[in-house]
């Protein structure tokens, strides 16, 4: 196999759509002494009723199979009576969750103690209006409203907050059930946003704190709503006790573009913060129909009534719903999905916060190497079982590492499960053929906003590498971007690579290391390369750019968007300003020839706004080819964005092979501002 080509193009600064000022500080993240631990246990007899009156005497802990001593015990009780003494926290309003440039969560006045909240049950109800639609929200609300009608007590602290294009929090923790109706009156039906374009089931909600260059990135994918989660996780920290994030979400559709870091960091951060999450699908029970329901268009052809049609309608259906339940069985709570009684999900955070024991320990492991603990509780009593946590993830130190020990943090990082992400970074891949059995693969890396600042000469590391469906390496990447001092700050650099590969499913993660900070990112996505073999219309994936780079006409390349001089620069976000022009690059392989050895293609563009088309290019059409080598006609499209209202947009390429009578319809999402 052939290694990454580093030559394509080594670091390369763009001006950054959202500007952020170089000499402002980094926002603080909340980052949990591991060394000190509380684990919230609870022990039930062999009927399934709660055990009280166990000392620390009966429990046995162990970290990574050490003993450990227990240097904190306490026997926390929810009744239905508030506490004499337990004032409501403040703990989200006015944090760093609405506002982006905010410091860190605290709490105001005093720093809270658990004494405080003893006897408290806090609940955060969170609404992500990004992904339901009216009628969902709808119900969520209402069963929301019923809680705090018939379930809620005295002693329950409620919250709520909603993800829209802002992680908001509408409500603070309060025990008083009008203020907690009045706050889930303030988001009505009307603010379900759903997208019904596949690649746009998430808005970019970007949880404040982070960079406010990266937002535009989280557009099209479910990032932003896993760091608005790993911030409420992390404004919850504080308090020990153990809290219940409600999540209420019309699933999370997982694209190519998804981040799977940005899944287990937030499973992580709620982990440690001792958040049980506790994720309820809106849509509620649904009827897989064969050409699907009444909510599309039916699909034409015998194939939508087929075994495979229908089994492809339940993948779907399974894979908006796998992000759910992972979120909740990681982080020790319950994932609610094909069922229309939203009631229950209330019921299960009041059995499972009901009581508990609080243990707390210092562990004897002071290393910061990030790598998992695995926590291990025992009643001494054989009768009984405990159900808790299974572990945490430790910190990673940078300032203590050698210079010997960087690259193996990168190659650590590059191989952990859960990787740091606190620099933004995203990857993109396309695919270009080469050869019957063999394309070209480029990878562009981004790194948005002051991230990306050099303060040093080889301030920036890259590292990263694909693998194929069985693990094993197909391509790396090392380089070490030597930037000038204030290079960064109000830019976003665009590294690009590229790979030749085989058809067949690939992942690809890439770590970058701020060496000034020791900040560090990763991006982990999957990289799919089709067998065009098979394919009707042979056609490569579309390019989306909105810049052009002057390159060396004489140097050979394989990489296609390299043409006569000229470097197409892919538009990573689909994020387009009206000042901009859009280039679109496509190529259309072997199409069939007639009698005389000609072809004939025909393609145009064609734009929608929901299901309204509102531009449409003229009419090319194509009767021999480009790159006769490659058996393959090359089509470039420039189209002025200034032409478009600021929107979503679906952008879909019509192509017609006239000659065999096929076509093809490719499609992808862009959004201008």
């Amino acid at each position: 196999m052939r290694p990454l080509s580093a030559a394509v193009a080594a670091a390369l600064l763009l001006p950054c759509v959202v500007a952020v000022s170089a000499q402002q500080p980094p926002a603080p993240a909340f980052r949990s002494n591991v060394s000190v631990v509380v684990v919230d246990v609870v022990v039930r007899d062999r009927n399934g009723a709660i055990v009280r009156g166990l000392t620390a005497d009966d429990f046995e802990l162990r970290e990574d199979n050490r003993p450990q001593q227990i240097r904190s015990f306490d026997f926390e009780e929810v009744t239905t009576m508030p506490p004499a003494r337990a004032p409501a926290p403040a703990l989200l309003t006015g944090a760093a969750i609405a506002t982006p440039a905010a410091p860190a969560p605290s709490a105001p006045g005093a720093p809270l103690r658990r004494q405080d909240l003893a006897g408290r049950r806090l609940i955060v109800l969170l609404f992500d209006l990004s992904s339901m639609q009216p009628d969902e929200l709808d119900r969520a609300g209402q069963a929301a409203v019923d809680y705090v009608d018939h379930q809620m007590t005295g002693a329950d602290l409620v919250a709520v907050a909603t993800i829209d294009t802002t992680l908001d929090v509408v409500s603070d923790f309060t025990a008083d059930r009008e203020t907690v109706k009045q706050a889930l009156g303030r988001f009505t039906t009307v603010d379900g946003v759903a997208f019904d374009t596949p690649a746009a089931e998430t808005a970019a909600t970007d949880e404040a704190g982070a960079a406010a260059a990266s937002a535009e990135y989280d557009v099209f994918n479910n990032d932003a709503r896993l760091r608005a989660i790993r911030t409420l996780a992390d404004a919850l920290a504080p308090v020990e006790q153990k809290k219940a994030i409600l999540y209420f979400s019309s699933g999370m559709a997982r694209s190519g573009s998804d981040n799977q870091v940005e899944l287990r960091t937030a499973i992580s951060a709620a982990v440690r913060a001792n958040v049980s999450l506790y994720a309820v699908d809106t849509r509620g029970l649904q009827a897989v129909v064969p050409g699907g329901d009444a909510t599309r268009a039916s699909s034409f052809g015998a194939g939508a009534f087929s075994g495979r049609g229908v089994r492809g309608q339940f993948d779907q259906l399974q894979a908006s719903q796998e992000t759910l339940q992972t979120l909740a069985s990681d982080t020790g709570g319950k994932a609610f999905t094909d069922s229309n009684d939203f009631g229950a999900a209330f019921t299960q955070v009041i059995r499972d916060t009901s009581a508990y024991y609080l243990l707390g320990y210092s562990s004897t492991n002071d290393v910061k190497d990030g790598r998992f603990r695995r926590i291990t509780v025992r009643v001494k009593r054989p009768d009984l079982r405990v159900e808790h946590r299974n572990g945490y993830y430790a910190e990673r130190d940078f300032a203590h590492t050698g210079r010997q020990d960087r690259e193996r943090e990168l190659q650590e990082q590059l191989a952990s499960p859960v990787s740091s992400t606190d620099v933004p970074v995203f990857v993109s891949a396309g695919w270009f053929r080469l050869a019957a059995d063999r394309y070209y693969v480029p990878l562009s890396v981004a790194i948005p906003g002051a991230s990306a600042t050099g303060t040093t000469p080889g301030d920036i590391d890259i590292l990263g590498a694909v693998r194929d469906e069985q693990g094993r390496p197909v391509g790396r990447i090392r380089q070490t971007l030597k930037l000038a001092p204030g290079d960064g700050g109000t830019k976003q650099m665009l590294y690009q690579s590229g790979l030749s590969l085989p058809p067949g499913r690939f992942a690809a993660k890439v770590v970058v290391r701020n060496n000034a900070s020791g900040a560090v990112g990763s991006f982990e996505t999957g990289v799919f390369v089709p067998d065009l073999r098979r394919a009707q219309v042979k056609v490569s994936s579309v390019t989306l750019s909105t810049q052009l780079r002057p390159v060396d006409g004489r140097q050979r390349t394989e990489n296609p968007l390299v043409r006569e001089g000229v470097e197409i620069l892919p538009s990573l976000t689909h994020v387009v300003d009206r000042a901009q022009k859009m280039y679109f690059y496509y190529e259309v392989y072997e199409p069939e020839s007639a009698a005389g050895g000609t072809s004939s293609l025909k393609t145009s563009l064609a734009f929608y706004r929901g299901a309204v088309k509102v531009f449409e290019t003229p009419l090319v059409e194509r009767a021999g080819l480009d790159a006769a080598d490659r058996r393959a006609a090359i089509f470039q499209f420039e189209v002025p964005a200034s032409g478009f209202q600021p929107g979503l947009y679906t952008c879909q390429v019509n192509i017609i092979d006239d000659v065999a009578g096929r076509f093809a319809f490719p499609r992808l999402a862009l959004y201008v501002r």
